[in-house]
């Protein structure tokens, strides 16, 4: 069984920055491409960002383009969402996924194991 367990979140203001953290415990953590979602209240979850499992590659979400960026360690079993140039409207909740399988997927889907989900508030 995989553990996601995310970290990082808070109450910010635009323009502002944050790092999240998600750490993974029960496998072997470079075995999963990795990715991070958001959920703001009365939306569907939707993607953000993905990296495949060496680091090599990574996707991004038009709306966070150019100020996110994501990163992993897999000696530390860590995936990171450097945020920069914080808005309102990345208000969230923010997941990290893992995928175990196949290609590196952007839809929730393609994902195995999910995290609790930490909290990201933007004021203006």
């Amino acid at each position: 069984q995989v553990q996601l367990v995310e970290s990082g979140g808070g109450l910010v203001q635009a323009g502002d920055s944050l790092r999240l953290s998600c750490a993974v415990s029960g496998r072997i953590f470079s075995r999963y491409h990795m990715g991070w979602f958001r959920q703001a209240p009365g939306k569907e979850r939707a993607f953000v960002a993905a990296i495949t499992r060496s680091g090599a590659s990574t996707y991004y979400a038009d709306s966070v383009k150019g100020r996110f960026t994501i990163s992993r360690d897999n000696d530390k079993n860590t995936v990171y969402l450097q945020m920069n140039s914080l808005k309102p409207e990345d208000t969230a909740v923010y997941y990290c996924a893992a995928a175990r399988f196949g290609d590196l997927g952007l839809g929730i889907d393609d994902y195995d194991y999910w995290g609790q989900g930490t909290q990201v508030t933007v004021s203006s």
